[in-house]
């Protein structure tokens, strides 16, 4: 039987903290996972719901986006992943008596772990114009209101549409659809905040924005080099493929500020060895400070370029551009400066080349540590560099891989959610529909937010995700969104996004991933495509939370329809009732889905074509792979101060929050803790562990941003470098402290100083 949802918040006052652990997986994870599920649904609801995730004709995890084998276990799924589908199938239940007995300035003063603890919502509720609580409407009533908004708007530029990253293929090309024929590429998305960075660095360099590897590349690579990135935490089945790698031989550098149990050690827990043992994952750790990842690849280049053979030239001389600039910056590397940077020393540099050089295969992963800083994207760059030099790309064991987290945000940028649309595809739709979309940029998620503090948007939409717990500023952020007409969400559980509010506030609850999605035509399925460029059917097979909800692609197709009206050629009724339809239009307008439903239907879906990973072709500027000559860079820490690093808990997917514990870190019971190097506390005062602190950011704005009551806890991160958990550090993230080009928020390298309190 399912527990409960807790009827008060925790007190996160004195978290518990012990020695961190040194590996993830095994018999803990089985018994969290278990007693988590259980918690939310019940053990026979567990059994069925759980051996459906990942499986060819089951439900596609709404957590990460990591690859599925072609071969899968019963249990192909993980820890985390395992908590995403509890709080999704939940039994626990949002009812409009809920919203009776709690204002929205109660909920407002809830933390986000209680308010997604209380369960599914289950009918649309609407806040009126000053109102203190949300109340029941219909649906014909919400999509009233929106349509009411939207035509009192001076230009459809006043309006913002979010897409989270559960948004699937469908809904996803719907809503832009939507968005672009009502007269905006106002489409900001979450990958705005994470692997923007990705995307602007290798559509230059490569062609492509996306990685150049699939699954059996990893389990073929003779060296995988796994950087800012904690697989065990925030892409748990990783393990299994680097698993897989080693034991075919592999080795694996780590390059990382926090040593991190996932990659020490990996316990399988499909194995009765992985079990007991576990496989050690790591052969070098390389604990770098934050933000010095470009000046090490700029001098293993450089060593690289004077080492004999080392260089593969023929490659070099076919398939790139470029390669005299970027060798005569890369011979200018320092290894002064890049010890400095880096905080590593010349042996460890030494072997990691020595690594390098072994290699004739090898893989480069990372993730938010490399994409979150303000020279993010010639940092990735640098690591194109790094690979194109020994030919690394479009060869079997081989490539790029940015590790993208949430479960479709690639697939929602293929279908077009993009601010910055390409003129193809623009092209491609006007054709298809018989419309002249938008051609002027739109706003990504930091330009909306300054829109809206500005007065310049004037209503907010949002597909899914927790927009304000996500974003940078927190109180830029919020008081942003209190300045809009109407914010709306489309959701499948309470979060803070649904406490800050426009002068009215919709909340709209929709189908999740493991349920039946039932309409006219019959019973329906949606599609998503992972970090590798794979695309595959998602099949729900629980009954709806309630009766009330509806599916994404049901609510864009009912609100495209009451907005647009009769001025629309599109058939939205029937992309409602037939999802095979939508298939069909994304076939004709987006390369490589052709013949799309027939494709999909073959069991474990279909590979999307990748020029460089399959043909060595380049579709840059130039016409091949280019090599970039960047300066150096890396953050400068002035004296008394830390580097802060934000980043999630074992108890955490993002701004959901599962639990209040960080198992493989050592905390217990709490949340505002902040990491900090045993040295560093001491030279700070003798901040003692278990001493509390207020974090204080400092940025050239001059402007103070406060994260009060920090519990220090003396931890093993790299020096001069700390870390603590987002949403509750957003704070100290300025607005527009953003990463050249992708205009990321640089959240991986806030200057902060610690204030006893």
């Amino acid at each position: 039987m399912a527990a409960k949802p807790p009827a008060g918040d925790p007190v996160q006052d004195a978290p518990e903290v012990a020695a961190p652990q040194h590996a993830a997986a095994g018999l803990p994870a089985i018994g969290h996972t278990l007693r988590m599920a259980q918690q939310q649904m019940g053990v026979k609801r567990t059994a069925l719901t759980l051996l459906r995730v990942n499986q060819k004709e089951g439900f596609d995890c709404p957590g990460c986006a990591w690859p599925e084998p072609e071969h899968r276990h019963k249990a192909e799924f993980c820890e985390n992943g395992a908590k995403a589908v509890a709080e999704e199938a939940t039994l626990r239940r949002v009812t409009p008596d809920f919203f009776v007995a709690h204002p929205v300035g109660d909920l407002a003063h809830r933390s986000g772990y209680w308010l997604g603890q209380q369960g599914r919502l289950t009918r649309p509720m609407y806040l009126p114009e000053g109102a203190d609580h949300y109340e029941p409407v219909t649906w014909e009533r919400a999509f009233d209101i929106i349509a009411e908004e939207l035509d009192a708007l001076a230009s459809p530029d006043e309006a913002v549409f979010y897409t989270s990253g559960r948004t699937s293929n469908e809904a996803a090309f719907l809503y832009q659809l939507f968005a672009r024929e009502y007269g905006t590429n106002n489409l900001p998305d979450c990958s705005n905040m994470c692997h923007e960075s990705s995307g602007s660095a290798l559509v230059e360099t490569i062609g492509v924005g996306k990685g150049s590897v699939l699954l059996e590349d990893l389990h073929q690579a003779d060296l995988i080099i796994v950087a800012g990135q904690n697989p065990g935490t925030n892409h748990p089945r990783m393990l299994s493929a680097l698993e897989q790698a080693k034991e075919r031989g592999a080795k694996i550098v780590t390059v990382n500020p926090l040593p991190e149990a996932g990659l020490e050690r990996f316990k399988n827990p499909q194995t009765p060895q992985g079990m007991l043992k576990g496989t050690a994952l790591t052969d070098l750790f390389l604990q770098i400070r934050l933000g010095g990842d470009q000046a090490l690849f700029r001098l293993l280049n450089r060593l690289i370029l004077e080492t004999d053979g080392a260089v593969d030239e023929a490659f070099v001389r076919e398939h790139t551009h470029g390669y005299e600039d970027f060798a005569a910056a890369a011979r200018e590397a320092d290894w002064e400066e890049t010890l400095t940077a880096t905080g590593l020393t010349r042996e460890q540099i030494d072997q990691a080349l020595r690594l390098v050089l072994a290699s004739e295969r090898t893989v480069v992963c990372w993730a938010m540590g490399l994409t979150q800083h303000k020279h993010a994207v010639p940092t990735i760059r640098e690591v194109v560099n790094f690979l194109l030099l020994r030919g690394n790309i479009g060869r079997p064991g081989a490539g790029l891989c940015p590790v993208r987290g949430h479960s479709n945000v690639q697939g929602d940028r293929t279908m077009g959610i993009f601010e910055r649309p390409a003129p193809e595809f623009l092209d491609a739709l006007q054709k298809e529909f018989g419309f002249d979309p938008p051609r002027h940029h739109g706003l990504d998620v930091v330009r909306a937010i300054r829109a809206l503090r500005d007065g310049e948007a004037k209503v907010f939409f949002a597909m899914g995700g927790n927009f304000v717990a996500a974003s940078p500023d927190t109180d830029v952020t919020e008081a942003a969104m209190r300045r809009a007409r109407l914010t709306v969400h489309v959701s499948t559980k309470l979060n803070r996004s649904h406490t800050v509010t426009g002068a009215r506030a919709l909340i709209l609850p929709t189908l999740g991933r493991t349920e039946k999605d039932l309409q006219d035509s019959g019973e329906q399925f949606v599609t998503v495509e992972d970090s590798m460029g794979m695309v595959h059917a998602s099949r729900g097979r629980l009954a709806p939370a309630s009766p009330h909800l509806l599916s994404e692609p049901a609510i864009v197709a009912r609100l495209a329809r009451r907005v647009l009206g009769r001025n629309s050629r599109t058939p939205w009724e029937e992309f409602q009732k037939d999802y095979a339809t939508i298939r069909d239009r994304i076939a004709a307008v987006i390369p490589g889905f052709e013949n799309f439903n027939a494709r999909v239907a073959h069991p474990g879906g279909f590979t999307l074509p990748h020029a460089p990973r399959d043909e060595r072709r380049f579709p840059t500027a130039t016409g091949k792979a280019n090599f970039t000559a960047a300066p150096v860079e890396h953050p400068r820490l002035p004296a008394g101060r830390l580097l802060l690093q934000t980043l999630r808990s074992h108890d955490q997917y993002n701004t959901t929050i599962y639990g209040l514990d960080d198992r493989y870190r050592g905390i217990r019971n709490g949340r505002r803790v902040v990491l900090v190097n045993p040295e560093d506390a001491a030279a700070l005062g003798d901040l003692a562990d278990g001493s509390y602190v207020d974090l204080v950011g400092e940025w050239q704005d001059g402007v103070e941003r406060r994260a009060p009551g920090f519990r220090v806890v003396h931890y093993p991160t790299a020096r001069g470098c700390a870390a603590a958990y987002y949403p509750e550090t957003n704070v100290l993230v300025p607005l527009d402290a953003t990463a050249d080009t992708s205009n990321t928020p640089v959240s991986k390298a806030v200057v902060v100083r610690l204030e006893p309190r």
